[in-house]
């Protein structure tokens, strides 16, 4: 396979490009999906970006991120209420199906996992239906639990899929993401599971390098780097009938502090390579 046809550039992974120069570069790639970060997107425009893309022929696969619902002050609740809200929105104007949640670490000087893990399960509560209205699906997204203290509390697609089957399919979901999960000797079982529900929202591939650098947030590895078996995790998903995008996520600063059209290149090689 040499298909780029469910290849999508997270734009994170080019973040030293500008949304007009990853259009660009995306184009003469021949890839035509993207997921997309709302700051970035904030600052030139949500409406502005949707008709960069829509020009462009390219779609928008993700918008991340919402979430961070675990805070114990109601008025912080509230806030984080409203900007989901507003991501909800963004989403919707996007044209994406897709809101990535990061759901949120543990409040200060709390030990309570399942309070935070019940907390977030509230808004989504709220958010559920709101987003199914803007035809967009929630998906939530486990992190490896190196992150549980300070932003996210799910740590496993088991933890999240016990949260997600409390509400509709069409509302809320999980991500898939190798970097997070390649770890876990249950991912085959959940990645069925998830699947079986209907709740695979989003796909997402980066590698697993050691070690890790002092900022672990962008210790993310080119694919083929490091200790995940891509083609294996894209074999476990396809087989619950998913056949949605495929989509490259990694923080690097390596990568960042190259050549963006060299960078995607090798992207797309790595791909073809150790995915398809």
């Amino acid at each position: 396979m040499t298909d780029l046809s469910r290849l999508s550039i997270n734009q994170e992974t080019l973040k030293q490009w500008s949304l007009p120069e990853l259009t660009e570069g995306c184009v003469k790639a021949g890839i035509d999906k993207v997921g997309l970060w709302r700051a970035p997107v904030q600052e030139y425009g949500v409406e502005r970006t949707a008709q960069l893309l829509t020009d462009a022929g390219i779609s928008v696969t993700s918008l991340c991120r919402g979430g961070f619902f675990t805070a114990l002050d109601p008025a912080e609740r509230a806030r984080a209420l409203d900007d989901n809200r507003a991501a909800i929105d963004e989403a919707a104007a996007l044209s994406t199906d897709t809101l990535v949640l990061v759901s949120g670490g543990l409040p200060a000087g709390s030990r309570d996992l399942h309070g935070a893990r019940e907390r977030i399960a509230e808004a989504l509560a709220e958010l559920g239906p709101y987003a199914q209205e803007q035809g967009v699906r929630l998906a939530i997204e486990p992190l490896h639990p190196m992150f549980a203290s300070d932003r996210c509390v799910v740590s496993t697609l088991s933890q999240a899929l016990d949260i997600t089957e409390r509400f509709p399919a069409e509302q809320v979901g999980v991500v898939v993401d190798t970097y997070h999960i390649w770890w876990d000797d249950q991912a085959a079982a959940q990645i069925a599971r998830a699947g079986a529900g209907g709740r695979i929202h989003s796909f997402q591939l980066a590698d697993w390098i050691t070690p890790l650098p002092a900022g672990v947030l962008v210790g993310r590895g080119q694919l083929g780097d490091g200790s995940v078996d891509f083609r294996a995790f894209r074999e476990m998903v396809e087989a619950t009938g998913f056949t949605g995008p495929i989509e490259v996520e990694i923080f690097n600063e390596g990568l960042w502090a190259r050549d963006g059209a060299e960078v995607l290149a090798e992207v797309a090689a790595r791909y073809v390579e150790h995915a398809c």
